[in-house]
């Protein structure tokens, strides 16, 4: 009886764990001093060591006002990201992808070029960005990139 009730005590104990580490986060992506919109946003967590496996990142696409508000890659939807740094990939999908689609732009073979991100890569493979997330989350996860004109989408 009584390891029924230390079991149910960690059990009720546990369900507040779950999401207590994710704060809401969001922001604002331009380029050129232009909005960025539909572009994908992801913050990986670092870990102390400087690599990016510091846990479960977050991710947002941004709208046509360049806005964006994350949310972490859970298997239940979780809003924010984890509280602490980060470093921060933003590209553009191929045209008519959304968020972890994939276009026939981005498939050789089938009569068409296979994608070049146009955003550099220092903001995206070779990233540079970082951000701290506090804890009590932020609407001020504004990052202003600068670069190559970018092609019509």
């Amino acid at each position: 009886m009584i390891r029924i009730g230390i079991v149910a005590l960690l059990g009720i104990t546990m369900v507040g764990c779950g999401n207590s580490a994710y704060v809401p986060v969001s922001g604002t992506i331009t380029y050129n001093g232009t909005p960025l919109a539909k572009a994908q946003v992801i913050f990986q967590p670092t870990a102390a060591s400087g690599t990016d496996t510091g846990g479960v990142g977050s991710f947002a696409m941004t709208n046509d006002a360049g806005q964006f508000t994350l949310e972490a890659s859970t298997i239940t939807p979780t809003p924010g990201a984890w509280v602490g740094n980060h470093t921060v990939r933003i590209a553009l999908p191929p045209d008519g992808a959304s968020s972890g689609e994939e276009s026939d732009a981005a498939a050789p073979g089938k009569g068409k070029k296979a994608f070049k991100q146009p955003i550099p890569e220092k903001y995206n493979t070779q990233s540079t960005l970082t951000f701290s997330v506090p804890a009590g989350g932020t609407t001020t996860a504004d990052f202003k990139l600068e670069g190559p004109p970018l092609p019509k989408r």
